[in-house]
């Protein structure tokens, strides 16, 4: 049999970029005005940082918001916005408004990252995209802003009397929630403000619209709700609906969860009722992908971690800030079992055919994820050596944190040695880049097979 194999650099190229971003930020981060203390962050600190503002995760070794300096909060601030819009969306947003026009690999790459296939619709999609940040980013920094003018006591006394600082916190945290990343500036992140519903749900809804993918938010932004001509007015696509739908049914039945499995724990001593329902809201958002906690994660129930377990391991939707398998690729599965269950040969999904290579690419990103998984946590296991099933089991779920670039953590971070660390950043790097990207990067090539073989059937199950 004759191969015609073609290498494709287009993942290289994305791998590299990351891996550049951080490499910078960790030596501006190494840097003596970057702490508070005298000599800057030691190299594996500041690597880690790095890497977890980059890849939009959330967990750290040290406590940004006492430890380092205002111009080093202000570099995980852009490392956290580069790895949230990505930085080849950047690059070439900025190629598109000078009026350069992208190569066909630049092209086909961002087609990829977007999910669409129509080029002539890039430079829109793109312009939208960065627009529709920084719009949102400033919407979520003046609400919050309100917020920290009157902040809870515990909150003001870090804050100190700065004119400036409120301002400067609402927009921070504003960044860090739509872009999924999970920094605070708080040293107890957000467990501050349970009693502050208008925080904890302006954080929610820019950690949602930060997760529901650019590619959701443009085809909602083109929609003519006002035309009520059906050709002209447009409609949400089968991957926006798919998305929409999951997202909605992961927040109502997260939230349930988590309101029933806490009421009687750490939600009891929250005496208001709308204080518990934003409590309990926020915590079915944050798993999906922002690290943020408003209720004490070394308290919350074994049931409620498992439930955070699930969230975080699904994560937000192709094409955003977020990590995990996605939601579609869920919602793939999904139906392609129950067409397996009803004798079905094609995933069928409201009334359209999901095409078999959409189908194989979901299976093949959960089965990558979970060996991606299992093998990080193995070699925690082995780094770390945990006396107890409980050390073993914060093991496992710093391991699902990292991968989904989550941040959420139960008292695990700080702890790790020096090779625990490094294997946490392998995971927040293999999960912004995801399973599926470092499979074709390490194997990245076009085979056209010039013969078909026979086939036979083995027994499976």
């Amino acid at each position: 049999m004759k191969k015609e194999i073609r290498i494709t650099p287009a993942r290289w190229i994305i791998a590299g970029v990351f891996l550049s971003a951080i490499i910078i930020g960790a030596l501006l981060l190494m840097l003596p005005c970057a702490t508070v203390a005298q000599g800057g962050l030691a190299p594996l600190t500041a690597f880690f940082t790095a890497t977890s503002a980059t890849c939009v995760t959330g967990l750290s070794v040290i406590d940004i918001g006492c430890e380092l300096t205002l111009f080093g909060q202000i570099i995980v601030l852009l490392l956290i916005q580069l790895g949230g819009l990505g930085i080849m969306t950047i690059g070439t947003f900025l190629l598109v408004m000078v009026g350069q026009r992208l190569s066909l690999q630049n092209e086909s790459l961002l087609m990829n990252t977007y999910g669409t296939d129509a080029v002539d619709r890039l430079g829109s999609l793109l312009r939208l995209t960065v627009g529709f940040t920084l719009f949102i980013e400033a919407i979520g920094t003046i609400l919050l802003w309100r917020c920290y003018l009157t902040p809870p006591p515990e909150v003001a006394a870090q804050m100190g009397a700065h004119v400036g600082n409120p301002l400067y916190y609402a927009a921070f945290h504003s960044v860090s929630a739509f872009c999924n990343a999970g920094f605070s500036l708080h040293t107890n992140s957000l467990i501050d403000f349970q009693h502050n519903p208008l925080y904890l749900t302006t954080i929610a809804l820019l950690i949602i619209a930060g997760g529901l993918g650019f590619l959701v938010l443009y085809n909602i932004a083109t929609i003519r709700f006002w035309d009520k001509n059906l050709k002209t007015c447009g409609r949400l696509t089968l991957h926006s609906r798919v998305v929409l739908i999951t997202t909605a049914v992961l927040l109502i039945v997260g939230t349930a969860l988590i309101l029933m499995q806490e009421w009687d724990n750490t939600l009891h001593a929250i005496p208001q009722l709308t204080d518990k329902l934003s409590c309990a809201f926020f915590h079915s958002v944050t798993p999906r992908t922002a690290g943020f906690n408003c209720l004490p994660m070394t308290e919350i129930h074994g049931s409620t971690r498992f439930t955070t377990l699930i969230l975080m391991f699904i994560g937000g939707s192709p094409g955003s800030t977020a990590g995990g398998i996605k939601t579609s690729t869920l919602f793939v599965m999904l139906m392609t079992i129950s067409a397996i269950c009803k004798g079905r040969n094609r995933t069928v999904i409201f009334q359209r055919a999901i095409p078999e290579n959409v189908v194989r690419e979901a299976l093949a990103i959960f089965l990558l994820s979970i060996i991606s998984i299992l093998l990080a946590y193995g070699a925690l296991l082995y780094s770390e050596r945990p006396r107890t099933p409980g050390e073993a089991s914060n093991l496992y779920f710093e391991t699902i944190s990292a991968f989904a670039t989550v941040g959420l953590s139960i008292n695990c971070t700080t702890t790790l040695s020096n090779m625990g660390q490094f294997i946490i950043m392998i995971c927040m790097f293999v999960g912004r880049l995801g399973p599926m990207t470092l499979a074709l990067l390490i194997g990245s090539r076009n085979v056209v097979e010039r013969i078909r073989y026979p086939e036979e059937t083995i027994v499976v199950g």
